[in-house]
């Protein structure tokens, strides 16, 4: 079969250089339209079910609310883990299901199970509902808004109402979390002594102002050929339309909610706060849905801000740069680019110099693009995406790609040197016959250590399995292009040329000759030598320190702050602030942002008694570890405070991993 292809290519040359030109070009195409992100999608399909349980206690939101939903959930098909936390006032239950489950085939799973689970929850508890799809890791973005003038209260309303709308409505965006400031709403402060002078109960005054939010309908009157819509109009627009409602009737005379209570606009009890760079702010939290191109994403989203900031009032400021989930991805891409490219470079440098021809080098490099090229092709058809994991596979097959190219090349630079006065072709063709067993051999032997990446399941598999993929793909590229494009090449490039062999060869040759005569004459103590290094290898292998992943640089900090449980959240956010006024103070932190407690509707419950502070770093002359070494000894110096540094994506990926977004877990 091989033969046969070599043949095809070496008389149907023009073909073959109008195909490598085509997969040269996508390739580029792929590069540039291909999804990037920082890692492949390797969180489990979970699905978040929240429920409202406005004022019950944790402890019993956790027997009347939580575990009815647990139960519900926990045996439905293919669930694989099942966690739930439960707050003061709400409910969070996250169904975890196998690898490999659709999302919307998940989605349905759980819609079914929860539909039934409504009835038997308490009356004044909301019914349970899903929140839109999207992982730890789809935290894409968060934005801090802040005034100099407004009150928090405004600041929130612009944050609610303006900004989490317009985002909303991006493509890709899955939710929009907002937390700190303060949100507005009516309250109704009754008065006892005006409640029993009126004779009216609490129950009376909550059932007139619950029924006084609605409008009526009265029907269609008709008269004169037309048709008039009847309605009543009851909604609340402002604090009187509620203090106007009626209680009861009493002779004749309306008993009024505003006889017996004051209503008024005020702050809604809050279950957390937000800063940036310890100015009280509101921090929206962005994320993705699965699936979507992170920076293409975060490009919209900072048009859509863009757009929204000539409406929003001009005392708020909008901070785009509190953490940017594609400036880690932009920094870890280009590394791996820069690696590839040094590495070519390297390879280019070293064929020349062992075959001491440009034409040759020229043939031999050239499968690095092509193969890359069928590569990306490759990904771009099955839907894997650009990440560390793939570029890492191509780079540490960059120097395995020319291996095929450069067999042929130097094999058929010999026999063209052996036989001047033959036929270029046949030489050619010959060159390629004597050493394609070899090469198909070696490749597959390459291929065949990467394979059982293909097969890992799990978070393992989810992980690696994209760097065996682009690995093997890139392999099996080099050897299509080998056995076509090179012998082509050879043919048209190589006669003419000066054919004796590279000086550094044959320098190095001559050396060889007598270092392998004294190898085969101590052949005992040449094979002492190994298998002392092996004994040595694995002997160093079990004292070696082991991790899953190395540990990252990311350019920034989460920095976890805890007090003692209970703590009020008002005194909890001074703590935080402390702490923040704490790292700014070092000429390595530029700026900080922190959430303190947690958001009315969010599904990530943290307690009010901790605080997460996201820090932006410039490491221009500092080391990173040195730096992280003075903040620590820096936060031990608070009592009674516990605090964990971590960087923000290794921070999602132990989330993902074990389900916490702490660095020990008891299970």
């Amino acid at each position: 079969m091989l033969d046969s292809l070599i043949k095809w290519s070496l008389t149907n040359r023009a073909t073959v250089l109008v195909g490598a030109a085509v997969l040269l070009a996508g390739g580029i195409w792929s590069a540039v339209t291909l999804p990037v992100d920082v890692f492949p999608d390797f969180a489990a399909p979970s699905i978040t079910v929240l429920t409202d349980a406005h004022g019950l206690a944790a402890d019993e939101v956790e027997r009347l609310v939580t575990f009815p939903v647990e139960t519900a959930i926990v045996g439905a098909s293919g669930v694989r883990r099942v966690r739930s936390n439960s707050a003061h006032g709400i409910s969070v239950v996250y169904a975890d299901f196998e690898w490999g489950t659709h999302l919307l085939h998940a989605r349905q799973i759980v819609s079914e199970r929860i539909q039934a689970v409504g009835r038997d929850l308490p009356a004044e508890v909301g019914v349970p509902f899903m929140v839109p799809s999207a992982s730890i890791m789809g935290e894409i973005l968060l934005i801090g808004l802040s005034s100099d003038s407004l009150p928090l209260t405004e600041v929130r309303t612009v944050a609610e109402f303006q900004v989490r709308r317009k985002l909303l409505g991006v493509p890709g965006v899955a939710q929009v979390v907002p937390t700190g400031g303060e949100v507005k709403e009516f309250q109704v402060v009754v008065d006892p002594e005006l409640m029993r002078l009126h004779g009216v109960t609490l129950q009376e005054v909550t059932g007139a102002v619950r029924e006084s939010n609605r409008d009526g309908s009265g029907g269609i009157y008709s008269a004169s050929g037309r048709a008039i819509l009847i309605r009543g109009l009851g909604r609340i627009r402002e604090p009187q339309d509620i203090g106007n409602a009626v209680i009861v009737v009493r002779d004749g005379a309306p008993v009024q909610v505003k006889d017996v209570a004051q209503v008024r606009v005020g702050p809604k009890p809050r279950y957390g706060a937000a800063a940036v760079n310890t100015e009280p702010a509101v921090i929206m939290t962005i994320l993705k849905q699965p699936g979507v191109n992170t920076l293409e994403l975060t490009d919209r989203v900072d048009a859509a801000l863009q757009e929204l900031e000539a409406s929003l009032p001009a005392s708020v400021a909008v901070d785009r740069d509190v953490f940017r989930q594609a400036r880690f991805i932009g920094r870890a891409v280009d590394n791996v680019v820069e690696a590839l490219r040094d590495g070519a470079l390297l390879v280019v440098v070293i064929l020349f110099f062992f075959l001491w021809s440009v034409r040759a080098t020229l043939i031999s490099v050239l499968a690095i693009p092509l193969s890359v090229g069928v590569a990306l092709l490759v990904m771009k058809w099955v839907g894997v995406t650009v990440n560390t994991m793939t570029l890492g596979g191509m780079a540490i097959a960059i120097g395995a790609l020319v291996d095929d190219a450069i067999i042929y090349v130097e094999n058929a630079h010999r026999r063209l040197r052996e036989s001047p006065d033959g036929r270029v072709l046949r030489v050619v063709y010959g060159a390629a016959r004597e050493v394609r067993s070899p090469i198909l051999n070696a490749t597959l032997i390459i291929c065949v250590a990467l394979v059982p990446f293909l097969f890992l399941t799990d978070f393992e598999g989810q992980l690696l399995r994209p760097l065996g993929f682009a690995y093997v793909l890139s392999i099996m590229a080099s050897l299509l292009v080998a056995v076509t494009i090179t012998p082509t090449l050879c043919v048209m490039l190589l006669p003419g040329t000066d054919l004796r062999e590279g000086r550094v060869a044959h320098w190095l040759v001559q050396r060889y000759r007598p270092l392998l005569a004294w190898a085969l004459s101590h052949r005992r103590w040449v094979l002492r030598v190994p298998a002392a290094l092996l004994a040595a290898m694995v002997a160093l292998l079990f004292a070696v320190d082991r991790g899953f992943l190395p540990p990252f640089q990311e350019g920034s900090l989460v920095v976890h702050v805890t007090t003692i449980p209970g703590t009020a959240l008002d005194e909890s956010d001074a703590i935080g602030r402390r702490f923040e006024e704490m790292l700014l103070a070092h000429p390595a932190v530029y700026s900080t942002a922190r959430r303190t407690g947690r958001g009315d509707v969010d599904d990530h419950l943290q307690l009010v008694s901790a605080s997460e502070i996201d820090v932006q770093l410039d490491m221009d002359g500092h080391d990173f570890e040195k730096v992280l070494s003075e903040l620590r000894a820096e936060a031990a110096r608070f009592p009674g405070v516990v605090t964990e540094f971590g960087q923000p994506i290794s921070h999602r990926i132990d989330h993902v991993m074990s389900g916490s977004r702490t660095a020990l877990v008891i299970k």
